[in-house]
C-alpha cells in the first residue's frame, strides 16, 4: 500500500509540470494562434470568424473554413516586420554579449570570495528586484538625460564640454537592458562557477599552466553551462522587450515589442497583432531547442 502511495505521488509530481505547461503555454498560444488565422473586424472582439459552442459542429466547422494565412503572407510583404525582427535580434544580442562580458567577472568574483561572504554577494545581486521594474527604468532617464546626473557629474569634472546626447538612443536601450537583465545572466555563471573543483586549478599550476591559460581551458569550459543558461534569460525577453525600447529609445527605435504593442492598441489589429507574436515565438524557441541540445549533448559526455 505504502509502494502503491509512492507511486502515485512520484506520478503526480511528473504530471503537475505538465499541466501547468498546458494551461498557461499551450492554450494560450492556441488561442494566439487561432486570432493570427482571423480577418480584422469592427466589433468585439475585433475579429471573426468567433468561435461558440451555440453555433453547433456545422457553425463551427463553418468557422474553420473562415481561417486563412493571410496575415502570416502579410507579413512578408511589409519590410517593417522583417525589419523589427531584425533589429530586435541585433539589440538583443549585443546586450546579452555586453551583459555578459560585465557578469562574468563579477560572478567569477563571488565564486572565489570566501564562503561567509557568499550570502551577502547574492543579496546584492538580486536587491535590485526589491524595487519595481519600471521605477528602475525611468530612474535612468532621470541619469541620462541631457540634464541628467551622469552629464552634469561629467561636466562639473571637465571631462566632457557639452552634454552627450544617450537618452532616446540605442546605447540607452543597451544600458537599460543590461542593467535590468545583469541578474539573469550572474546567478547561472555564478551557481556553476561556484560548483567547480578548484583542485583542476591547482593541478593545472603546479603542472606551470598559466593562469590565463587554466581560466580557457578548465574554468570557462566547466562554466560554459551556466554562460549559456544564463545568455538564453536574458536574450529571450530581451527580443521581446518592450518597456525599456520604449522609454529609453527614440522615435526612431524599431524593435518588435513596440510594433506589436501598435498593432494590439493603436491600430486595433488583434489577427496581425497575433501573427507577429506568433513568429516571435517561434523565433524565441529556435535559441531554446539550441540550448536544449546542447544540455543533453554535454549530459552525455558526462556519462
Amino acid at each position: 500500500m505504502k509502494a502503491l502511495g509512492s507511486s502515485i505521488f512520484s506520478r503526480l509530481v511528473i504530471i503537475v509540470p505538465y499541466v501547468w505547461l498546458l494551461l498557461f503555454f499551450l492554450i494560450p498560444f492556441v488561442i494566439v494562434f487561432r486570432i493570427s488565422l482571423s480577418t480584422t473586424a469592427i466589433a468585439q472582439p475585433p475579429y471573426e470568424p468567433v468561435f461558440s459552442l451555440a453555433d453547433g459542429l456545422s457553425g463551427i466547422i463553418d468557422n474553420i473554413r473562415q481561417l486563412s494565412f493571410d496575415n502570416f503572407v502579410w507579413l512578408t510583404e511589409d519590410a517593417l516586420y522583417f525589419n523589427a525582427y531584425l533589429s530586435s535580434i541585433k539589440i538583443a544580442g549585443i546586450s546579452t554579449l555586453l551583459t555578459l562580458l560585465i557578469a562574468y567577472p563579477i560572478a567569477y568574483g563571488m565564486a572565489q570570495a570566501p564562503r561567509t561572504w557568499r550570502p551577502t554577494l547574492l543579496m546584492l545581486v538580486i536587491l535590485p528586484f526589491w524595487t519595481s521594474f519600471l521605477i528602475r527604468v525611468y530612474a535612468w532617464i532621470a541619469i541620462l538625460k541631457p540634464e541628467g546626473l551622469l552629464n552634469q557629474s561629467l561636466l562639473s569634472i571637465g571631462v566632457i564640454s557639452e552634454p552627450l546626447i544617450i537618452l532616446n538612443t540605442n546605447w540607452a536601450i543597451y544600458i537599460g537592458i543590461v542593467y535590468s537583465y545583469l541578474p539573469f545572466m550572474i546567478l547561472p555563471i555564478y551557481s556553476a562557477l561556484e560548483k567547480m573543483d578548484h583542485s583542476l586549478i591547482e593541478a593545472a599550476q603546479d603542472l606551470g599552466c598559466p593562469p590565463m591559460t587554466a581560466f580557457w581551458k578548465i574554468t570557462f569550459p566547466l562554466s560554459l553551462a551556466g554562460v549559456v543558461a544564463g545568455c538564453m534569460l536574458v536574450f529571450i525577453p530581451a527580443v521581446g522587450e518592450f518597456v525599456i525600447p520604449d522609454l529609453l529609445g527614440g522615435s526612431q527605435t524599431l524593435m518588435i515589442g513596440k510594433t506589436l504593442w501598435n498593432e494590439f492598441n493603436s491600430n486595433r489589429d488583434w489577427p496581425v497583432s497575433a501573427a507577429v507574436a506568433t513568429v516571435l515565438l517561434l523565433i524565441l524557441v529556435v535559441p531554446i531547442v539550441f540550448f536544449q541540445n546542447m544540455q543533453a549533448k554535454a549530459d552525455e559526455k558526462g556519462r
